[in-house]
């Protein structure tokens, strides 16, 4: 039987950085998921900040890819 596995938040910041750091992981085989649970998108402003989510199994795989990008974009 199949472990399940569960989200883990890797990542909040803009959201320029959060498609970026997507891209990234998703490029190494690790796929990411975008949350946004702003309220603030039904009145049509953009949220200040949005998370990234990638499945706990996945962690060891990008975790130095993770610590090196949040080194440099640190989020907000």
């Amino acid at each position: 039987m199949k472990k399940e596995s569960e989200l883990i938040k890797v990542f909040t910041g803009t959201e320029s950085n959060a498609i970026l750091l997507k891209g990234k992981l998703e490029a190494a085989g690790v796929q990411a998921i975008i949350k946004n649970d702003s309220g603030s998108a039904f009145f049509g402003s953009a949220p200040p900040v949005i998370d990234l989510y990638i499945e706990s199994s996945d962690i060891e795989a990008v975790q130095q890819m993770l610590k090196d990008f949040l080194t440099i974009n640190p989020g907000t």
